[in-house]
């Protein structure tokens, strides 16, 4: 007996030509976000400039919220891929975790200011009316799963000041003070406690990205450390105070990226590449990397 076909499937011209119409209709979008902002988009502006009667383009998309969702979904991916690609190639590489975490956070910003109307989707003000549905939410884990398994995989090879879970990352950043920045960020890791309810939410999320995080080759395979992909978050791997600096971190990333591309540093920090490639090493440092 013939083994199944598992070739996948080519592509009708029916299908090929669906794509291709939705990725035009996508582009179109785009413009008009530059143009006038999410709030602004309109499907029928959108029909008028493809040439398209707008009963045509409800097919692809039935409402402005579709179309919205679709954008969000492609912001997210798009720079979730970034900043897999930039800490898969350092750990192809044999890059220190210290410097993946650089490189990746350099790799977000970079993203930002090349695509800041995508950026200004995802992480600017809300849209009026606009409620992201569930199919958003994996794609915008992608970031965070990211730095979580860079952490998971530098807590699993020792290139971490301390363990959250025996002793605590501040207590190691006390004797690692002078090469982590002497009365820097790293030595002020000692006045986090995570306890209370700060402790609760932690071993949450860790409980949830552990869910988000791929299950191919994960500890309940039995695999090791080294045999799992860049982005995955063993259940259990990153201890509550270490997630909640990581936690801090990102969204001290954020904030930076944010006032640079929404103007915020015009006067001061302008160009912010020295003030930035300064704070993603205090923000390593901060969250106990080597």
């Amino acid at each position: 007996m013939a083994p199944p076909n598992t070739a996948p499937r080519a592509a009708t011209a029916r299908e090929r030509a669906r794509a291709e119409l939705s990725r035009e209709i996508k582009e179109e979008a785009r413009r008009q976000l530059a143009a006038s902002g999410a709030g602004g988009l309109s499907l029928r502006a959108v029909a008028r400039e493809l040439g398209m009667v707008s009963s045509a383009l409800y097919r692809y998309y039935p409402s402005r919220d579709d179309l919205l969702t679709a954008l969000i979904i492609d912001a997210y991916n798009a720079l979730g891929s970034a900043a897999e690609g930039a800490i898969a190639a350092g750990h192809a590489q044999g890059v220190p975790a210290r410097a993946r975490w650089t490189a990746v956070c350099h790799a977000v910003r970079g993203w930002a200011l090349a695509n800041p109307h995508e950026y200004a989707l995802i992480y600017g003000s809300p849209v009026p009316g606009y409620r992201a549905p569930e199919a958003t939410i994996g794609p915008a884990a992608r970031v965070p799963l990211a730095f979580v398994g860079l952490l998971s995989d530098a807590l699993a090879h020792g290139d971490l000041t301390g363990t959250g879970g025996v002793g605590g990352v501040g207590a190691a950043a006390r004797g690692n003070g002078a090469a982590a920045g002497g009365t820097g960020v790293a030595a002020a890791t000692t006045a986090l406690p995570v306890t209370g309810p700060l402790a609760v939410q932690a071993s949450a999320l860790s409980a949830a990205l552990a869910q988000s995080a791929p299950s191919a080759g994960g500890p309940a395979g039995g695999a090791a450390p080294d045999a799992l992909p860049p982005n995955a978050v063993p259940p259990g791997a990153v201890p509550p105070d270490m997630l909640v600096r990581a936690v801090i971190a990102w969204t001290q990333l954020f904030g930076m990226i944010s006032f640079e591309l929404f103007g915020q540093f015009v006067g001061s920090f302008e160009p912010a590449d020295a003030l930035f490639a300064y704070a993603a090493e205090q923000l390593a440092a901060f969250v106990g990397l080597r």
